[in-house]
């Protein structure tokens, strides 16, 4: 009804210069405010969101339902004091933030947000044009490429600041990128296998060859458990936030930023939420793909934006449910148990996407029936080893220690036969 008539001539939009041009310019701005926004309010949303999960109202003072928060906040920031720390690496310390930010616009470039649709021009032609701003055919390592870069920023800002503080964060930081950034790449192995190309939209499209039972979740779940935890490590969110853990380093790396340079850290890493969570739906979730995209493309953005919507929901989720881990252990869990498992997925699918070549697409999706029902098994057995409720041993012993003062001081109060009988069992009734 609304695309181009039979008799309308249709051009390629990358085969026209001018067309290429102004695509690519339209669709930078685009993007550009779009990530703008979404920084905006998904500050917004976490602080409601969280507000809710802890029984509290969350701001709502700033405009209708508390819509112009992000726009005080900004104006709040724009005129706070810029500090810069004395004796700091002043050039660094300034570059820093741009560094961080940067890349963090740059993720999103080559992911596209919908099919491809026509459009007129004013000279009565009709361009078929990407939702994206270009869909390279390797893209996964530019995604891979880009998101190693944003950790010098966290490095840099952390060693420049002369503060202890900051560089333990940053030191933090850079452990936890070589730790989690291969099992991200290994998980990202996956997809590509399954579609055999590098292209994201390649990979997005291959996931609609059977409408949504074709998202590679179904096909090898582990590799997408594996990828969604890693991309929550790679933006330093709970229960991975030890590069800022506020408890133990202040602020972390950013402990001696202010004003502006404060506001970039912030805007980058709620944009590389968004931009993790377009990696995650478009690797695993089927990018834009659902019911009626192919006939009408343009549903596709706002299909790929509530998947985005939903992983930013889980990620806020999990920092209201789940409390930091102890640093010893985010290294064991990305080394002993993340990276293993990675490599496990990645050798099952090798060897389904064998075995369908060889056998047929029958066999192919058996094994990842298999695979599914392997995994809810092992997640059940572990969740029941580890959130069991723990039944008191009545054999355990208690033994008192008297100290000279305080609680000890209580303890030597006791009557000595209490005190004295060390090996006695425990007794519910006794009184």
């Amino acid at each position: 009804m609304f695309g181009p008539g039979e008799s309308a001539i249709i051009v390629e939009c990358s085969a026209n210069t001018t067309c290429t041009v102004v695509h690519a310019i339209f669709t930078s701005l685009l993007l550009f405010f779009i990530l703008l926004t979404a920084f905006a309010y998904t500050t917004l949303l976490e602080r409601r969101f969280l507000a809710a999960l802890q029984a509290r109202i969350g701001p709502n003072r700033a405009g209708p339902w508390g819509l112009l928060q992000p726009v005080a906040d900004g104006i709040k920031l724009i005129f706070k004091e810029d500090v810069t720390p004395f004796e700091a690496e002043k050039v660094i310390f300034w570059l820093a933030p741009v560094i961080r930010t940067v890349p963090a616009l740059l993720i999103v470039a080559v992911i596209p947000l919908g099919p491809k649709i026509s459009i007129p021009w004013f000279d009565g032609k009709w361009y078929r044009v990407e939702q994206g701003l270009v869909d390279l055919n390797v893209g996964v390592l530019w995604l891979v490429a880009i998101t190693s870069i944003g950790v010098y920023g966290v490095v840099l800002a952390g060693w420049a600041s002369n503060n202890k503080y900051s560089m333990l964060g940053g030191l933090r930081s850079s452990a936890q990128m070589i730790s989690y950034e291969l099992s991200m790449g290994v998980a990202l192995v996956v997809p590509i296998l399954l579609a055999g190309s590098l292209s994201v939209g390649d990979i997005i499209d291959a996931q609609n060859e059977v409408p949504i039972l074709g998202w590679y979740i179904f096909q090898n779940p582990l590799g997408a458990a594996i990828l969604l935890i890693a991309l929550l490590a790679e933006v330093n969110r709970a229960p991975f936030d030890l590069p800022e853990a506020e408890q133990e380093l202040t602020a972390g790396y950013h402990t001696e930023y202010s004003g502006m340079k404060f506001a970039m850290f912030y805007m980058a890493e709620y944009i590389s939420m968004v931009n993790v969570s377009l990696v995650g739906a478009a690797m695993y979730l089927g990018g834009y793909h659902f019911l009626f995209v192919d006939k009408l493309p343009l549903l596709g953005p706002l299909v790929f934006g509530i998947k985005v919507f939903l992983l930013l929901m889980g990620m806020i989720w999990v920092r209201a449910t789940l409390p930091r881990i102890r640093y010893d252990r985010l290294m064991s869990l990305g080394w002993k148990v993340m990276l293993p498992l990675a490599l496990v997925a990645v050798a099952w699918s090798a060897f389904a996407v064998l075995i369908g070549d060889a056998i047929g697409t029958g066999a192919y999706a058996i094994l990842s029936i298999i695979a599914i029902v392997v995994l809810l098994i092992g997640a059940g057995r572990w969740l029941n080893g580890t959130g069991g409720t723990e039944t008191p041993d009545r054999s355990a012993h208690v033994q008192l220690v008297s100290l000279p003062s305080g609680a000890g001081a209580a303890a030597a109060a006791i009557p000595s036969r209490a005190v004295s009988d060390e090996a006695a069992p425990l007794d519910p009734n006794r009184k």
